[in-house]
């Protein structure tokens, strides 16, 4: 009686290991290839604005492309790691999966509630940042390029309005800032840089929420699923004892 007890507990249990396994490894995959993805939108934003590469990372498209890139990179690297503690069901790897998931969560929801609450203060720290590279402007020619680019882009002047570049260029402005590119530019765009990026990256950032979003719930299941999973092997070894 006891031995059939036994099997049957031992069957049961082998059973709810490999449906927890088999779903953990087909949600890590999920979360690898969007880590694939985040990873990928973060190249293609950089090599979008390869030309303003020269300016501080601080500048919303720059700042942009380099999170999307570490985001994806740790992504992929963690839903790597937790499709191979599925598949060899090991207790040591799927804990240390459990906590560098638990960890990145929880700094994505630190990250987001400082940029939320913070957003002001960010936004003005990176624009002083901004100001402050402007001083090279006539020195480093990489950082000139970078600034004509943006302001031709964007059709823009200076970081917060045109008058930033007064105290750079004694008064006057750079040809990039006007339409027609002459040589002198009197009456310059009067929308600012700064803005005008941020706007653009608000623009085209909803689809990349979206599928942030999803990932967020891909990784609460994912945790769920290791930890169960944890449990299940747990219990299998406990009958095999």
């Amino acid at each position: 009686m006891n031995e059939s007890y036994w099997f049957a507990g031992m069957s049961v249990s082998r059973t709810c290991l490999c449906c927890v396994k088999y779903l953990m490894f087909v949600f890590n995959l999920i979360f690898w290839l969007g880590g694939c993805g985040l990873f990928g939108v973060g190249v293609w934003l950089s090599f979008t604005q390869a030309e303003f590469s020269s300016l501080p990372l601080s500048f919303p498209s720059l700042s942009a492309a380099n999170l999307l890139l570490v985001a994806g990179g740790v992504t992929m690297v963690t839903g790597f790691l937790g499709c191979l503690g599925a598949l060899k069901e090991q207790r040591c790897l799927l804990m240390t999966f459990f906590v560098i998931l638990l960890l990145l969560v929880l700094t994505e929801v630190t990250l987001v509630l400082v940029i939320h609450v913070f957003h002001k203060t960010l936004d003005a720290k990176a624009q002083d940042d901004l100001k402050g590279a402007m001083k090279g402007y006539t020195s480093d020619e990489g950082l000139r390029k970078s600034w004509d680019n943006v302001q031709k882009m964007f059709k823009c002047c200076g970081v917060t309005n045109k008058t930033d570049w007064y105290g750079v260029l004694n008064g006057t402005l750079p040809s990039s800032c006007c339409s027609v590119g002459a040589h002198r530019c009197v009456d310059g765009w009067s929308e600012a840089c700064y803005q005008k990026a941020r706007d653009w990256l608000l623009d085209n950032i909803p689809s990349v929420l979206v599928f942030g979003v999803c990932i967020g719930i891909v990784q609460i299941l994912a945790l769920v699923f290791s930890l169960l999973m944890y449990c299940q092997i747990l219990r299998a070894e406990k009958y095999l004892d």
